[in-house]
């Protein structure tokens, strides 16, 4: 999905659920132990639902207790752009998708060693493909 029109809101719109429109467009947030992915352990990539970009790998996984799907890091450093957002009284770091700029969720500073980070990323701003061979789950 090379193309910017594929990108716009009016695609967008089209091409998502009401509920993926609204965290990916809008930055809303799916409730806590909702999401599709928050307890998915098969061995693969979580991709971006609004573009198809490879946003985090599930080696980098893990349960973190807070009732969304966690991750160490991302898949590649390019993957995602993160800025500042001090909206609902709280100072926190927004994760997007770089390649299409919709909201993710949050990267927080108390993450497992040794990166020590906590990509909190909504289950509805994501997709899933297994890797090759991979058992699904």
């Amino acid at each position: 999905m090379n193309d910017p029109a594929a990108f716009d809101e009016d695609t967008l719109r089209a091409r998502l659920s009401a509920e993926q429109y609204a965290v990916c467009r809008c930055a809303a947030t799916e409730a806590p132990f909702s999401g599709r992915w928050y307890h998915h352990h098969a061995d693969g990539t979580y991709v971006c639902v609004a573009c198809g970009g490879t946003l985090f790998d599930s080696r980098d996984k893990y349960d973190s207790g807070s009732g969304w799907p966690s991750f160490r890091q991302p898949a590649a450093a390019a993957a995602v752009s993160e800025r500042p957002d001090d909206r609902h009284g709280m100072r926190r770091t927004e994760v997007r998708c770089a390649r299409c700029d919709s909201h993710l969720g949050h990267v927080f500073a108390d993450g497992p060693p040794p990166v020590g980070l906590r990509y909190c990323i909504n289950s509805l701003a994501l997709d899933f493909r297994p890797r090759a061979g991979a058992a699904a789950d």
